[in-house]
């Protein structure tokens, strides 16, 4: 059963066709690893694969969005389908508006989630700012709507999945019972 959502954000994620995803600590738990020879490991959590995947087969396109450079979160997001991955991206929410642009919608069909201070300023400028539990305070407090999980451990899913209750795809999806 998904969480209980208000009425107002229910009517707010059904306007959403974009949503964009963070990566350290929106996607993964923040915890940066590294071995002996400077290699980068992330870890992703299925789940919130799964709930990206679910979005892009029911119409709502998905971004990654982060300031870092990695192979592996592109390998991720190419993997999953998602339309729109770009890394080494300091300027979120330039490149938010101009995805925005190129799919023909207004911010207010946008959504973000992102978990700290690079990411207040998409935050704001979306139509639905999402945060995971773990966010930093200062995201905490202007988030629209906060995850019941954490970054990495199924907080995005938990965003997928209030985006498709949204849009009135959650309970075919669930009477399925396996992937569509």
């Amino acid at each position: 059963m998904h969480p209980p959502y208000t009425p107002d954000l229910l009517a707010r994620a059904a306007r959403i066709r974009l949503i964009g995803f963070d990566v350290d600590g929106t996607l993964t738990d923040g915890r940066l690893q590294f071995d002996d020879h400077g290699h980068e490991f992330k870890s992703f959590h299925a789940q919130d694969g799964m709930g990206m995947v679910l979005l892009r087969e029911s119409g709502i396109d998905t971004a990654i969005v982060t300031a870092r450079i990695s192979p592996l979160v592109e390998l991720r997001g190419q993997s999953l389908g998602v339309q729109h991955i770009h890394t080494h991206e300091r300027r979120k929410l330039a490149r938010m508006q101009a995805i925005a642009a190129e799919m023909g919608i207004a911010m207010d069909e946008v959504a973000f989630m992102g978990d700290d201070l690079p990411d207040l300023a998409t935050l704001r400028a979306v139509g639905l700012s999402i945060a995971p539990a773990d966010a930093h305070p200062w995201v905490l407090a202007e988030a629209d709507w906060i995850t019941p999980r954490k970054g990495g451990r199924g907080g995005a899913r938990d965003a997928c999945d209030l985006l498709l209750a949204a849009h009135g795809k959650l309970d075919a999806i669930l009477a399925l019972g396996e992937h569509p």
